[in-house]
């Protein structure tokens, strides 16, 4: 995860040098070679997953879906980070209901390639995939238990995860603790990473991204979204203030600076990954943009003190639809 996050200020600091103006590419390879310059194809594996035994994933996946984790036995991982069904990683509210029905104040961030982020939760609190796990099974507000070891009881009562924390930690003569519990999570979260048609484009199929799309990719690199929004992620490694150059009207959740306590982490939030936005509305910290065309005329005008088009913003929308992982974008028509 350290490689992750040196890996991501890198890229963010060399795209200011290079954005280009505009591409206005003739063809698509030239729009491609335009791309390359400041984004680029999602890794094969995420950091970490050298580690990652079928075992640990198994058992992984079973403790993500498992709704014994909270306190009233109602809520799993899964409720509020949905991956079943095709579905994008988020449960498309605005901000989660926890196990006793109180939500959250924050909208829920898709899990999908969550390990290849700097950091996890809005404002980066948690360093790994496996600091981020351990959070809401405690969290009074999500799934509300009381402790650690009242989540190791629970799991010992089980006799599939005796079993399965055996076969995942040999060895260890109490493989059931609650570090390996997010060890688990982790590992199964480390194989949802997401295929679209986006990379296809950028391998070199010509035909993989509709004129539409094409046309709204233009728009995206001209306009200055990589400023941003870089990387294989297009987005997901770096943290920047919401509202860079006009306000944002809420200004109640005061993002990065309650982790850091420092002034100019104020308004500062983790930028969002792009993969996959198409299927996690509704958008910003706090759900308030209902559609993705919302979305990036809001972003457009905080971030670059531009009001886009309705045609710039139905391109940027038909192009950020093309970040959808191919079954998931089918499960979702």
């Amino acid at each position: 995860m350290n490689m992750t996050s040196t890996w991501g200020r890198a890229v963010t600091a060399s795209v200011l040098l290079i954005v280009p103006a505009s591409i206005h590419a003739a063809t698509p390879a030239e729009l491609r070679a335009g791309a390359l310059k400041v984004l680029a194809t999602l890794p094969d594996k995420m950091p970490g997953s050298e580690n990652d035994t079928p075992a640990r994933v198994k058992l992984g996946r079973e403790l993500f879906f498992e709704k014994k984790l909270s306190a009233n036995n109602t809520q799993s991982c899964n409720s509020c980070h949905a991956v079943d069904k095709n579905r994008g990683g988020v449960d498309n509210e605005p901000t989660s209901p926890g196990a006793f029905g109180k939500r959250g104040g924050r909208n829920s961030p898709t899990v999908l390639n969550a390990g290849f982020h700097i950091a996890q939760f809005w404002d980066g609190r948690a360093k790994t995939l496996e600091d981020q796990a351990k959070g809401p099974v405690l969290n009074p507000g999500e799934m509300a238990m009381p402790s650690e070891a009242a989540v190791i009881q629970k799991l010992k009562a089980e006799k599939k995860y005796v079993s399965g924390f055996k076969k995942a930690f040999p060895g260890e003569n109490e493989p059931i603790t609650y570090d390996n519990f997010a060890k688990a999570v982790a590992s199964f979260e480390r194989t949802l990473r997401t295929q679209d048609r986006f990379d296809d484009f950028l391998k070199g199929d010509d035909k993989a991204l509709t004129a539409a799309e094409l046309k709204g990719l233009d728009t995206f690199l001209s306009i200055g979204c990589t400023t941003c929004h870089s990387g294989p992620l297009l987005g997901g490694n770096d943290y920047k203030k919401l509202g860079i150059l006009n306000a944002y009207e809420n200004t109640s959740d005061k993002g990065r600076i309650e982790v850091t306590k420092e002034d100019y982490d104020e308004f500062v939030f983790k930028v969002p990954s792009l993969r996959n936005i198409a299927l996690t509305a509704p958008y910003f910290h706090d759900g308030s943009q209902k559609t993705l065309e919302e979305a990036v005329q809001k972003m457009a005008w905080l971030q670059l003190g531009k009001k886009l088009s309705p045609e710039e913003a139905q391109g940027l929308g038909a192009f950020l639809r093309a970040l959808s992982d191919k079954k998931r974008a089918l499960a979702a028509k």
